[in-house]
């Protein structure tokens, strides 16, 4: 008896399956049950490839299937016979390259060409043997039901958070389309079924194209090694609930052993409809997130998709790409161009960006003949009338601000609406000073990634710009803060794509940023250092190479790194330890415990400090990385637990340290100091943010014995929060009105001294 994961989308099968569509089903030449050997063998001669008999062999086999092979055909015109040849592009095919050389990689889906019937075994072997491809055939009208309804009409606007409100948007629920939905996935499965050796292989399916093929693979073979990862977003419940089949859906998905998500967001929204609706909650122990369904146990993982970065490096040398960037360059010569890669459909923005280019032209008569925008519009996967309603206005809002503000030699903005070879898109990246991505909804968007790679050019292309090879690159990226990848690119300029005049104003001062980052200044230690009658210290957490980088100009500044760890008085004198630690052998333990939870939060890093090491997750989800430091602060003490170590949280970090390590040291040396030196303090004044400082605030406001009896003492935290401090300050931009406020004191009592006992 077939248990309830999989049993109600069995008989739906037979609503529509493959046969009712006009197709008696083909099989491809199977392959043998041993992991990794293409048999020759055909149907007949073989019909038990998917036993469960273990294998011999013991190479890894990664059977990855999506919804289109990664595989260009094209007809040759002299023999009319298809000629193929890998898709650079496609990220099922550069996936390959992150998996190793020893897993051998099978892929499984559909060509876009349109293969005549009687040629379809041929391509299917031709294919198998070649490029190690399995072609899956679908007949053209189950597949219009398939993609361009289903998938294109039902789940994708649904994912990209729009509601079948009338029959413009979406249209409403159409059974016969879910049907076809279920019967293609079937399909898919028989494929797979046909090279599986389920106790060897591993299968990945990808997107929602596949949503229920999980099902029939979980059916057939229990023990199958199944992953899905979505690469689009995944809608609150609030939105999701509105699916007909919303539960088919997500019972199919949890057949999976592991389902991957771009972001957290988009998994926390997962796991609430997995709660709401079917009543499962979910578990987050030592990093890790998971279901329990029936028995299994489901891993949610936060996957975001990257680039190929050896991919886009290899197509910047080419020839053709040197060439395109020197003819942009002298198209564009005298001009700024931004740049926007996007494809035609409604969750792209492109009207948005021309609305806030029209903006930023209208607010600032000084861009106008200067600012040119390039708009790349690639071709529109899908079809219908929302895809006509964005091509027309588009096309309407590109000639409004052409008319307007073009004239002859200047053109504001350049639509660009054919398909681009890479070199040519590459091209445009390595010219532009601005790249622009306003979608509204979108699950990654790998563009400003390609931005950033591509501006950093190679040795020809920056001497074809003119640039110097030994200067630091720079790029500005203007993005939506509705895009999967807003949260990890922290150099951005993030916008609400909808305020179009926020995102104009962004455009303005993206293009206004200096040639090169200024770094820090320091001229207002030097105010308060220069007096003699100061002493001032710098407590941080950072390393001491760091700080010695950072504070160099500032000779008479006092600095300790590492949180006391180590100590200097001046720039003149040598780093010295603050506490006797015999050996950093707990390092060993926490490093791994660590690496850990880096490897499942994007956006974390640990930084491996002398004295220390800690977890950062600045850069990563705010709420899945608060969720995660709880997660390992709490490992870390249990593995940590018999070492002299205290494991501490603070502002987006998780950091281990030898006990007796802290700020309160810094304070208490250097108080005694100074009493051996016979300077009584009589203005004590102590600054900090985080609970680390609290150890801070308790000495000083101890220390009335080492202090003037007069001496008045200043504990001072940031922000109004419990602390040991008397007074706090609002935040960073009122520590420096008030820092200026003394060096301007202590600048008056040099000049008044300075008069007083004039110089001969």
């Amino acid at each position: 008896m077939a248990s309830r994961s999989y049993s109600n989308l069995l008989d739906l099968t037979s609503c529509g399956s493959p046969s009712s569509f006009g197709r008696e089903k083909k099989r491809l030449p199977r392959v043998a049950t041993v992991a990794g050997v293409l048999s020759e063998l055909d149907d007949e001669t073989n019909t038990s490839v998917g036993s469960d008999a273990p294998s011999s062999v013991c190479q890894e086999r990664m059977i990855i299937v999506g919804n289109q092979l990664p595989v260009k055909a094209q007809r040759k015109e002299e023999n009319g016979k298809w000629e193929f040849t890998w898709d650079e592009d496609s990220l099922l095919l550069q996936l390959k390259d992150g998996l190793g050389d020893d897993v051998e990689t099978i892929y499984i889906g559909c060509l876009k060409e349109e293969i005549d019937p009687i040629e379809q075994d041929d391509v299917a072997q031709y294919l198998l043997d070649n490029f190690k491809c399995v072609p899956t055939f679908l007949p053209p009208e189950l597949f219009t039901k398939f993609y361009h309804g289903f998938c294109k009409q039902h789940l994708w606007p649904l994912f990209h958070y729009m509601l079948p409100l009338s029959p413009d948007l979406g249209g409403r629920f159409d059974r016969s389309l879910w049907q076809a939905y279920v019967s293609v996935n079937k399909i898919f499965a028989d494929k797979v079924m046909e090279v599986i050796n389920p106790d060897e292989d591993f299968v990945w399916v990808h997107d929602y194209h596949l949503m229920v093929l999980p099902t029939f693979l979980r059916k057939r073979f229990n023990r199958a090694r199944l992953g899905f990862f979505l690469h689009s977003p995944f809608p609150s419940s609030e939105i999701y609930r509105t699916l007909p089949v919303r539960d088919e859906l997500l019972r199919a998905l949890l057949n999976s052993d592991l389902i991957g998500f771009h972001t957290f967001d988009y998994a926390r929204h997962f796991l609430s409809c997995c709660s709401r609706m079917l009543g499962i909650a979910y578990q987050s122990k030592r990093g890790y997130i998971g279901l329990e369904y029936y028995g299994r146990t489901v891993s949610i993982k936060i996957l975001p998709v990257g680039i190929h970065i050896g991919q886009l490096e290899s197509v910047m040398n080419l020839s053709e790409t040197e060439s395109k960037v020197a003819e942009l360059r002298n198209r564009f010569k005298g001009q700024t161009v931004m740049l926007g890669v996007d494809d035609m459909d409604i969750f792209k923005g492109i009207s948005l960006k021309l609305l806030a280019m029209e903006q930023l032209l209208l607010q600032h008569a000084d861009k106008r003949g200067k600012v040119v925008l390039v708009q790349i519009a690639n071709p529109a996967r899908g079809r219908g009338k929302d895809v006509q309603e964005v091509q027309c206005e588009t096309y309407a809002t590109v000639k409004r601000i052409n008319d307007t503000f073009g004239r002859p030699g200047y053109t504001p903005v350049i639509l660009i609406d054919t398909t681009l070879q890479s070199y040519e898109r590459i091209a445009y990246y390595a010219i532009a000073e601005c790249c622009l991505v306003t979608a509204v909804r979108d699950g990654m968007n790998l563009i400003p990634y390609e931005y950033i790679i591509c501006r950093q050019g190679n040795e020809k292309i920056d001497e074809i710009l003119g640039i110097s090879s030994t200067i630091h690159k720079k790029s500005m990226l203007v993005v939506s803060e509705f895009i999967g990848c807003s949260p990890s690119l922290s150099g951005a300029i993030r916008v609400n794509p909808w305020n179009i005049d926020a995102v104009a104003e962004a455009m303005d001062s993206a293009l206004m940023v200096p040639e090169s980052e200024k770094q820090m200044r320091h001229e207002k230690h030097y105010s308060l250092c220069s007096d003699t009658k100061n002493c001032v210290f710098l407590v941080s957490g950072k390393e001491r190479k760091t700080l010695t980088e950072w504070f160099s100009s500032c000779e008479k500044l006092g600095l300790a790194a590492e949180h006391g760890y180590f100590v200097r008085t001046s720039h003149t004198e040598e780093w010295e330890a603050c506490v006797s630690v015999p050996d950093f052998d707990w390092k060993q333990i926490a490093e791994p415990v660590m690496q850990l939870y880096t490897e499942t939060t994007d956006g974390s890093n640990i930084e491996s400090k002398e004295s220390a090491l800690v977890w950062n997750y600045e850069f990563a989800d705010r709420d899945f990385g608060s969720c995660q430091a709880k997660e390992l602060l709490d490992h870390l003490e249990s593995v940590l637990a018999n070492e002299p170590v205290s494991v501490k949280s603070g502002p987006n970090i998780v950091e281990v340290k030898p006990q007796g390590v802290s700020k309160g040291i810094v304070a208490e040396r250097l108080l005694t100091t100074m009493q051996q030196k016979g300077v009584i303090p009589d203005f004590v004044l102590c600054i900090g943010d985080d609970r680390s400082d609290e150890d801070m605030f308790g000495v000083i406001t101890s220390a009335r014995a080492s202090l003037s009896p007069i001496a008045d003492v200043f504990p001072c935290t940031v922000g109004q929060k419990p602390s040991k401090a008397k007074y706090y300050l609002e935040d960073t931009s009122e520590i420096l009105r008030m820092l200026q406020g003394l060096a301007n004191a202590s600048e008056q009592s040099a000049a008044r001294n300075s008069s007083q006992f004039p110089h001969h």
